[in-house]
């Protein structure tokens, strides 16, 4: 059995000369093969720096492409940080809960008013945030079919109100697939 890494060692991945992407990837295998818990990792996620919740955010999404069933227990408090104030926050968060919107669609509804919220355009909702908000709402309404009469109107008044092509065509791709 792999030996479980405390909190302390994901400061010192931080922490290191490594690359940013480099840190990512060392701490996405350590989560995913067992060797930081992820309740460990949330643990110091809960506590980190903006920076730092920032990078874990970004590694939350790519531990939810590989093995989502690790987070399927921490999804509330996933949701929790949908509307966080750093901006980096804001684009892993809602990307890990669209990831997991396809094994946990129930769960990830609970996630849309909160994404809605980032998917108005504002001062603090960027393009990015917008565009993880709206990778969100497709990948939840995509896999939920209880919700889209509710969400899929919201989702077309969305596209029709978004400047940004790359954000409006996230949601078009969404709309075209459901309606299939």
């Amino acid at each position: 059995m792999a030996q479980v890494m405390c909190v302390e060692s994901i400061e010192i991945i931080l922490r290191s000369d490594r690359k940013p992407k480099q840190k990512q990837e060392i701490l996405v295998a350590a989560i995913c093969d067992g060797r930081i818990s992820d309740k460990d990792f949330f643990d110091f996620f809960a506590s980190a720096s903006d920076v730092d919740k920032g990078s874990c955010a970004d590694v939350l999404k790519h531990v939810s492409e590989r093995k989502p069933h690790i987070l399927a227990p921490h999804l509330d408090k996933l949701i929790g940080y949908v509307n966080y104030n750093a901006p980096r926050v804001k684009w892993g968060v809602p990307e890990a809960i669209g990831n997991l919107a396809g094994i946990y669609p129930e769960e990830a509804a609970r996630a849309i008013p909160l994404l809605l919220n980032n998917a108005v355009e504002s001062k603090a909702n960027t393009t990015v945030v917008r565009w993880c908000a709206a990778y969100a709402l497709s990948e939840i309404a995509k896999s939920n079919p209880s919700i889209r009469s509710e969400l899929v109107p919201r989702i077309k008044a969305l596209a029709r109100s978004e400047k940004n092509n790359g954000v409006r065509n996230l949601y078009l791709k969404a709309l075209k697939a459901i309606e299939k």
